[in-house]
């Protein structure tokens, strides 16, 4: 097992544009040290606010060490948790979500209210006071209609990100006002960084993904942008005619490539993701005058991309698991009032990123499976094809150099 140390002489001895060490993508002492530096210190995409709609709604997640529990209290107002008891430890609740007018331990009942504040705790004499033994707080905040959450008790700077979700969630009527018409979790055999790579690049999807490729062009132009001026000419004139219906969909993005948006056209005016090219929902979401009016893409690392049509969204999370394990999480929303069978029919809905979803389980794991061999070494990364996943490893070592490095400094002084 590789220490920090060892795990950032690995990071700096990296060729650029290159993929990483073996031992970054299976290592468990780098990953317990990805946990430590990235995953416990970053703003991660949790949940859409819609699954929670109600006073009590709650939902819980596992990230890393930590169980996290999310639940909407008598306010209206979302919050995070963790999900530990604070007499002595149990989950307050194993299921994935539900809902309660209290959280109840169920190991000895002692009762929180949903702000987090202790109500009950039996017989626990004179002298105890229950103010102090209140739920530990989460940081969250809700842009837009996506919850987030940060585990770190100093959260990084989010205010932009949130005003710019909530401007460009605006038109689709922000999530909010949707419902989860499907959800579906799968675990991939493979390490998280792998799962993004392979998300942040369409070099392999004319061999892997013939559902998408009706209607998501493996174009690396289509997707390839350096700012909302910058771009191929059908995304100009695309960002063009958003703009004069008051769609914000130009390009804007974290400076370090943390994040981006854009809103891209499908091939040939396809309407949505479907087998069709046609609107899988017949009422749309929001505001957007067109069915064909692309898709708005938005990814944000280390934990999630999503995709915002004119019919319906599709949320994804993705959650580290061990080396060579990830759990993926996708979420399909439509509008609040949209009836199933009358408005939408759930295959047409779903069954293209069911499947693409499949197809790249099998994909990070025989790259997973191929990176294990001894005979594997880094190779080029395509600066057409896969600029996007150059940006993603580019900002995780950056990201560990900067907490490793200042680790290391902070560990030299002290001695």
């Amino acid at each position: 097992m590789l220490d920090p140390a060892q795990t950032l002489a690995r990071i700096r001895a990296r060729r650029p544009a290159y993929s990483l060490d073996r031992d970054l993508y299976c290592d468990p002492g780098v990953f317990q040290t990805d946990l430590d530096q990235i995953w416990y210190k970053e703003w991660l995409f949790a949940i859409p606010s819609a699954e929670i709609p109600r006073t009590g709604n709650y939902a819980t997640l596992q990230v890393g060490a930590y169980p996290v529990i999310i639940v909407r209290g008598a306010d209206k107002e979302i919050r995070a948790f963790h999900n530990v008891c604070r007499h002595r430890g149990q989950r307050l609740s194993a299921k994935p979500c539900g809902s309660a007018a209290k959280l109840v331990c169920p190991y000895h009942q002692w009762t929180y209210d949903l702000d987090g504040r202790l109500l009950f705790a039996r017989d626990m004499g004179p002298d105890f006071d229950a103010g102090q033994f209140g739920l530990k707080p989460v940081a969250c905040r809700n842009a837009g209609g996506m919850v987030w959450i940060c585990l770190a008790d100093a959260p990084p700077e989010f205010d932009r990100l949130h005003g710019i979700l909530n401007d460009y969630l605006a038109p689709s009527g922000l999530l909010d006002d949707a419902k989860v018409a499907h959800s579906s979790t799968i675990v991939e055999k493979g390490n998280w960084k792998l799962v993004i790579e392979n998300n942040r690049e369409c070099y392999h999807c004319s061999g892997s993904h013939p559902e998408l490729c009706r209607t998501y062009s493996d174009d690396p132009l289509m997707t390839v942008m350096e700012g909302p001026q910058a771009a191929s000419p059908e995304i100009l004139s695309h960002w063009d005619r958003c703009d004069a219906a008051g769609i914000p969909s130009r390009f804007v993005n974290d400076a370090h490539m943390q994040w981006r948006l854009a809103r891209v056209p499908l091939m040939n005016n396809a309407e949505s993701f479907t087998m069709s090219t046609r609107a899988a929902v017949s009422k749309r979401m929001g505001t957007i005058p067109w069915n064909d009016a692309g898709s708005l893409m938005f990814y944000h690392f280390p934990s999630s991309w999503h995709h915002f049509l004119p019919d319906h969204a599709i949320l994804f999370r993705l959650l580290p698991i061990s080396a060579t394990e990830t759990e993926v999480t996708s979420k399909w929303l439509v509008r609040k009032d949209a009836v199933e069978g009358q408005d939408y029919d759930l295959k047409a809905l779903t069954e293209v990123w069911t499947a693409t979803n499949d197809e790249d389980r099998r994909v990070v794991e025989e790259n997973q499976a191929g990176i294990l061999s001894p005979a594997y070494q880094p190779g080029p990364y395509s600066p057409r094809q896969e600029e996007g996943v150059i940006h993603f490893v580019d900002w995780y070592c950056r990201r560990m150099t900067e907490r490793l490095g200042g680790d290391a400094a902070q560990a030299l002084a002290a001695e």
